[in-house]
């Protein structure tokens, strides 16, 4: 039996004490979804780590997220890494790998590994 993966929005792949990367595009994208400069993104919301730029994060998630409701505020425009956590490659590394992320993710409690490797298009 496949069963689809159901985002439970509990922010958790949003915590930690970094982001995704964004590309020029996506910074363009984002600060014309906010409605904002370019530059009034990148100083505002954004940090420089090496040669990347990364989404901030404040009390331990991305600024992006709003706790009190669970979603993300550029849930339209988020960078494809956010959209398609934690359906992504990385996860099916090795079966270890797999069980700490299902650990962390709600939506993925009740799948196996084989189950996600059918849907991420693995196996």
């Amino acid at each position: 039996m496949n069963k689809d993966f159901i985002c439970k929005q509990c922010g958790f792949c949003c915590e930690g004490e970094s982001t995704v990367s964004l590309n020029q595009e996506k910074i363009d994208e984002i600060s014309n979804f906010m409605g904002i400069s370019r530059d009034e993104l990148l100083s505002g919301f954004c940090v420089v780590k090496k040669n990347r730029i990364e989404m901030k994060t404040q009390n331990g998630h991305c600024i992006f997220f709003e706790e009190k409701q669970k979603t993300c505020k550029i849930h339209p425009v988020k960078p494809v890494n956010c959209r398609i956590w934690p359906l992504h490659k990385s996860i099916l590394k090795d079966k270890e790998s797999f069980e700490i992320i299902k650990n962390t993710c709600p939506g993925l409690q009740e799948m196996s590994y084989d189950e996600i490797c059918k849907i991420i298009g693995e196996k």
